[in-house]
């Protein structure tokens, strides 16, 4: 599937570390691939009814829509522990 990404997005991920943003890209390789990648934790984001949240790792996430045959990220947030 292809990977599209919002402004918001795109503006998050420029504010990323280097290290983040490695790691980002790799989950995003494994959501291309895999929605059920074990890393990725990937689920409907509570509250919400088509957002889902998956796991850069344990601190970030970032927040996606299924449009078709495309995933819309549409932010990269700190995890809110």
């Amino acid at each position: 599937m292809k990977i599209d990404f919002t402004p918001k997005a795109l503006d998050g991920i420029d504010e990323l570390s280097p290290i983040v943003k490695k790691v980002l890209y790799k989950q995003l390789g494994f959501l291309k691939t895999n929605l059920r990648h074990p890393s990725l934790r990937a689920k409907k984001y509570e509250g919400f009814e088509d957002v889902w949240q998956a796991r850069v790792n344990d601190d970030w996430r970032f927040y996606f829509l299924i449009n078709g045959g495309a995933y819309l990220i549409l932010e990269v947030i700190p995890h809110p522990k």
